[in-house]
């Protein structure tokens, strides 16, 4: 009986990460794409290999440096809703209070982590010695679910075109 326990708690373990990196590959399949605009910083981790720490315009806008702080938790998580223009590019718009949107608008979840917003994360990792194909990046490119999820899936430089190599 207790070997029959531990192979189906262990069998519904195995389901639930499955089915969360099913939602994921789903969101990375078929979610709308919107380019956020960054201001990246490029500092180097020995131990992580090369990356890019990204700041989005969008998160400067909607929480404002002097609103920003790491004991403040009376934010918590939420949206933010931007505008959609031709290109894909989405601009603050306001925070998300559960109005509908209008056309043109996509609510986008945060994170709230040590008093900063987070979109999906707040670096980008690329192979080492790759740092110079980024130095250009203008944009942090997402895949965004109906729910507001978003998963960054690449940078683009100042015209869209997509940084690195392809996958």
């Amino acid at each position: 009986m207790r070997k029959a326990i531990v192979l189906l708690a262990g069998l519904l373990m195995l389901a639930f990460v499955n089915f969360g990196i099913f939602q994921r590959e789903q969101l990375v399949t078929h979610g709308r794409i919107i380019l956020l605009k960054l201001s990246p910083v490029d500092p180097r981790s020995l131990l992580q290999g090369d990356y890019m720490r990204l700041n989005f315009e969008a998160a400067d806008q909607a929480f404002p440096a002097r609103r920003r702080f790491a004991n403040d938790q009376r934010r918590g998580d939420g949206h933010i809703v931007v505008a959609v223009d031709g290109h894909g590019v989405g601009r603050f718009r306001r925070i998300g209070d559960g109005a509908p949107l209008a056309p043109g608008e996509v609510a986008l979840r945060y994170r709230m982590r040590g008093g900063q917003p987070h979109f999906g994360t707040n670096a980008y990792f690329f192979e080492e010695g790759q740092a110079a194909a980024y130095e250009k990046a203008a944009y942090g490119e997402f895949r965004v679910g109906d729910d507001g999820e978003a998963i960054l899936t690449g940078l683009r430089d100042a015209r869209g075109v997509r940084l690195g190599r392809s996958r």
